[in-house]
């Protein structure tokens, strides 16, 4: 059985951190991968760049993917990693703080799973990666590979 990784597409340094503290608190112990920005987050999906020769037979568990990134944006991640066939069914978690709806209409047109707005508070959010370090990682039936 492939490792139950998790890529976490994030450029805000806080938010990273929150974001691992909060699984770690919550006793996720999966391995949590960060890419920067879409790019990066690109390069590890399809073993380019400082990720060459990754095993890309083995995708992350699930994609924690923030819309407002540097180089390429989440929507435009998204709308690749579904128009390839081998990425095509890894589930994306649009984890963002944007709150207007046309985020949300073009993430689900675009293939996300599920989108999450992230709390301010510090608490809530820890809550929030709980609730989905929980159902991803543990109640989620991913396709077979």
């Amino acid at each position: 059985m492939a490792d139950k990784t998790i890529l976490l597409v994030e450029d805000n340094a806080d938010d990273e951190e929150l974001t691992i503290r909060a699984l770690r608190q919550a006793k996720v112990a999966n391995e949590v991968v960060v890419a920067r920005d879409g790019i990066e987050a690109l390069d590890y999906l399809f073993g380019k760049g400082t990720f060459e020769g990754r095993d890309t037979t083995h995708q992350p568990t699930v994609v924690l993917l923030d819309l407002k990134l540097p180089k390429l944006s989440g929507l435009d991640v998204l709308q690749r990693l579904r128009a390839d066939s081998r990425t095509r069914l890894v589930p994306v978690v649009v984890l963002t703080s944007s709150s207007e709806d046309e985020d949300m209409l073009n993430s689900y047109a675009s293939g996300a799973n599920s989108y999450v707005r992230k709390p301010v508070e510090f608490g809530s959010f820890a809550g929030a990666v709980t609730q989905l370090g929980i159902y991803w990682l543990l109640l989620n039936e991913p396709p077979p590979h």
